[in-house]
């Protein structure tokens, strides 16, 4: 997909190229090779760094090493062993996730892997994260109905998002709906939920649309908005495609009439777009930068501290730190880094995320999740309404 228009989707490489095939090795955790006295435990990073969703992967990576690198610096984990990643980029496609998993797994000999990013990729990785028995800690928003011992998921589903968000923006943005998606899974699953809780909460989806990935060129679908009588665009459109779909909306003359309610935005998007392309904008997230919470400016003051002062902390950077910290916990807990072990050991946890506690379940290894609705205003998020801690149903069926 195309990257042009979007400056936070070119981020700066921090990793050595160690294999043409698209293998990235970060090393560890701030510490040279050599200093390593003990074997260390491989954790595979398998992130979109490029493709069109690299805003996401770098994010996701920077997360994942910050927690690593905590705990290095803390003295490891049994007795005295650090974390070692090996980064790995899917290239935001399915077929590819699958190459670099296969050889995270048996090249490598990864014990644990954060990630990827679409469902798409996940679902195409699964298959082989079972056979060969890897814990796969996914760390974003996805469709639900994920069922499996080997993948751990930090993300919330339809019930925490859509049953928060789309009663929201009935109520004070718009009963009239166009929903718009990227084609593939998720956007497809969530415009499902979407349908049932309008109806339920008296507003009605008017249109419904996908778009392939990298298109260059709304003006049909615009249109289409335009003359549909929506008075909300409900977006789940990803990576560069929706900042171009953003841009184009707002050069059409079309924020002063309709409102956009957009899935999955943050502080990554916000880079991408002027102020006022992205003024007005509401989304439902975990946590954004701008949350007034003690959790919330740690967070921010840790990852700014390490990666300069102009880094982005978003959404995904707050699941993928999260996420990271409850398999060192889990670990620990295990008190060995046996597969099955800390496949056991990482559920049933509960740990202080960037906004208030999380647990994550051990009847379905999903997460129970704090809630928010934010909102762009001046080039900034501004939380609008905390909802608090929402459960989803049980993802496994019985």
């Amino acid at each position: 997909m195309s990257t042009k228009n979007n400056a936070v989707l070119n981020p700066r490489r921090r990793s050595l190229l160690l294999a043409s095939a698209g293998m990235l090795g970060a090393g560890m955790a701030g510490m040279p090779q050599l200093a390593f006295a003990k074997e260390t435990i491989k954790v595979g990073v398998l992130q979109p760094f490029s493709g069109g969703l690299e805003a996401l992967g770098e994010q996701g990576g920077q997360a994942i090493r910050l927690a690593l690198e905590e705990a290095n610096a803390s003295g490891g984990v049994l007795d005295g062993r650090m974390f070692e990643m090996i980064r790995a980029d899917t290239k935001t496609d399915p077929k590819t996730a699958v190459e670099r998993t296969n050889e995270l797994i048996r090249r490598y000999r990864v014990n644990a892997i954060i990630g990827p990013v679409t469902s798409a990729e996940r679902d195409a990785i699964r298959p082989l994260v079972e056979r060969y028995k890897v814990p796969l800690l996914y760390a974003t928003d996805y469709e639900g109905g994920t069922c499996s011992r080997y993948v751990t998921l930090y993300s919330s589903v339809p019930d925490q998002w859509v049953n928060s968000f789309i009663p929201y923006v009935a109520e004070n943005v718009g009963k009239n709906l166009f929903l718009i998606g990227s084609d593939y899974v998720w956007p497809r699953k969530m415009n499902e939920a979407i349908d049932k809780v309008a109806a339920e909460k008296g507003a009605k989806v008017v249109a419904t649309e996908y778009t392939p990935w990298g298109v260059k060129d709304y003006t049909s679908t615009l249109r289409k908005i335009e003359s549909s009588g929506a008075d909300v665009v409900v977006m789940s459109i990803v990576g560069a495609d929706a900042v171009t779909f953003i841009k184009q909306f707002a050069a059409a003359g079309l924020k002063d009439k309709i409102k956009v309610a957009f899935f999955g935005f943050s502080e990554n998007y916000l880079a991408g777009l002027t102020p006022g392309e992205s003024e007005g904008i509401i989304t439902v997230c975990n946590f954004t930068e701008a949350l007034d919470k003690p959790e919330a400016k740690a967070l921010v003051k840790k990852v700014r501290d390490k990666f300069g002062p102009n880094a982005i902390v978003s959404n995904t950077v707050d699941a993928h730190y999260t996420m990271t910290r409850f398999y060192i916990e889990a670990i620990k807990r295990a008190n060995s880094d046996d597969k099955e072990a800390i496949t056991d050991a990482i559920v049933g946890q509960t740990l202080m995320s960037g906004n208030g506690e999380v647990s994550l379940r051990a009847s379905d290894r999903h997460a129970d999740l704090n809630i928010l609705i934010a909102q762009a205003q001046g080039g900034k998020m501004v939380v609008l309404k905390d909802i608090g801690l929402v459960k989803a149903s049980q993802q496994c069926a019985a």
